[in-house]
């Protein structure tokens, strides 16, 4: 009989040890979180379709010189470079569709322009440095510069560049 009283008591220290329910009420509590997730629109950019930056037709003579190109298409020409008619000047043109008025950060990169083994290169400038969706829309134009040297060979120069736009 002793042995079996000695046997409840180590069951009881046991059962004490090992953390049973009866020994840990009210040490433990669970309550339940909230949580949330939100998928918006990705942002799409797209280039006009027939929209270029396109720098127009100049002569150079005497000195190297610049053709600008404002964003609302307004051509300038610097040092030794005139412009002449038959070009177009005009602003480059890229659309931007994603989640309702979210606002985004615009950035262009330079470029070059080739006429077989000829290049003139050029830096771009966005409209704005951010856009704002409107109903999941928005777009901006692209000028730039485009350097000419003195040494620059007649031709007929395309090129491209580089528009992205990231939410902020």
């Amino acid at each position: 009989m002793k042995l079996a009283h000695y046997l409840s008591a180590v069951a009881v220290i046991f059962t004490a040890a090992s953390g049973s329910s009866a020994f840990a009420a009210g040490n433990t509590s669970t309550a339940t979180g909230a949580s949330a997730a939100a998928v918006v629109a990705p942002l799409v950019l797209t280039h006009t379709a027939g929209s270029a930056l396109a720098f127009g037709k100049f002569t150079v003579s005497g000195a190297a010189g610049t053709v600008g190109i404002t964003a609302a298409g307004v051509q300038s020409v610097s040092g030794g470079v005139t412009s002449v008619t038959g070009g177009t000047p005009s602003a480059d043109t890229f659309t931007v569709a994603g989640d309702g008025t979210r606002t985004y950060t615009i950035t262009t990169t330079s470029g070059s322009v080739t006429s077989g083994a000829n290049s003139l290169t050029f830096t771009t400038v966005p409209s704005a440095p951010t856009g704002a969706l409107v109903a999941g829309a928005g777009s901006f134009t692209v000028g730039g510069t485009l350097s000419v040297p003195v040494t620059a060979v007649a031709g007929s120069y395309s090129g491209s560049y580089t528009a992205t736009v990231t939410y902020n």
